[in-house]
């Protein structure tokens, strides 16, 4: 089954609800990366809310979710978009913790609280979007949970999970946003609440064979599923742009970099790519500055 995302509402349209497969995007993410166990799972989750958070967006808009909490991990910055498509990186890859109390992965500890979640957005307007929250667990799930109610006004739950196996690659990776809009009772919102008290980890559920559909049914049986979007990996990076980067150094940089290395190496920090311009290219870059 590949990477999908689903979007549905319930209740007469007064629940908006969200869910994602991201089992390959995140096995992705951490071969391009080597991430650790834990970095791979702090990656992960945050990949996956932010590409239900894309799913939110129109046409070409998108966003840009950065997480950063005094840990170990340093900075954890994801770009989504509208379509589908997610790039991330963490700054310290390779970090490396003991489990937690309860015997998991300890996200929070390589994460830190020391910090904020902020969420940039595209819109195609003149300024873009910026909200930003204090970090209240690092466990991610509960952070973009109060990023909803704190930054958007919206009442959210949000579930989050990267389950590895033993070899460390990717077992079951996703998640789902479930989002309560006006008009509901305390009834209502009661039943939900009880609902999501009794559901397993979303990864629990992802590797029994659960579907995001599945998954979105055992809080909302009534829900109606209005979209399912493939998603997936997609960086934008490009020789041309990298060039482009290269040429903003001056020609001074660049003569200095061809007389001592002889060659130019640039490497993607969304994708681990690495691009090579050699004596010709580098040349023919100082030319065109004249």
């Amino acid at each position: 089954m590949g990477d999908y995302l689903i979007r549905g509402t319930a209740l007469d349209g007064r629940v908006r609800a969200l869910a994602v497969l991201t089992t390959g995007i995140t096995e992705e993410l951490r071969r391009r990366h080597d991430t650790s166990p834990v970095a791979t799972a702090a990656l992960g989750r945050a990949a996956a809310a932010a590409l239900m958070m894309g799913a939110m967006l129109k046409g070409k808009e998108k966003l840009t979710v950065q997480i950063q909490g005094g840990g170990p991990i340093g900075k954890i910055v994801v770009d989504a978009n509208a379509a589908g498509d997610v790039r991330g990186y963490v700054d310290n890859p390779y970090v490396d913790l003991p489990p937690n109390a309860a015997g998991k992965l300890d996200v929070a500890g390589a994460v830190g609280t020391e910090g904020s979640l902020s969420v940039t957005k595209d819109l195609g307007l003149k300024e873009p979007y910026r909200g930003s929250v204090p970090l209240i667990s690092g466990e991610l799930a509960e952070d973009f949970t109060y990023y909803f109610a704190s930054s958007e006004q919206t009442p959210s739950a949000v579930a989050l999970g990267v389950l590895a196996d033993r070899d460390v690659f990717v077992r079951a990776s996703g998640g789902f946003i479930i989002q309560l809009l006006p008009g509901l009772s305390d009834a209502e919102i009661g039943e939900i609440e009880a609902q999501l008290a009794a559901i397993p980890p979303v990864t629990a559920l992802l590797d029994s064979g659960k579907t995001p559909e599945d998954i979105l049914r055992r809080v909302l049986p009534d829900v109606q599923v209005l979209e399912r979007m493939d998603v997936r990996f997609h960086c934008t990076c490009t020789k041309e742009r990298i060039e482009q980067a290269l040429l903003s150094l001056g020609k001074e940089e660049l003569q200095a970099i061809l007389d001592e290395e002889g060659f130019a190496e640039a490497l993607c920090h969304y994708c681990n790519e690495a691009y090579r311009f050699d004596e010709a290219d580098l040349r023919r870059i100082i030319a065109q500055l004249g």
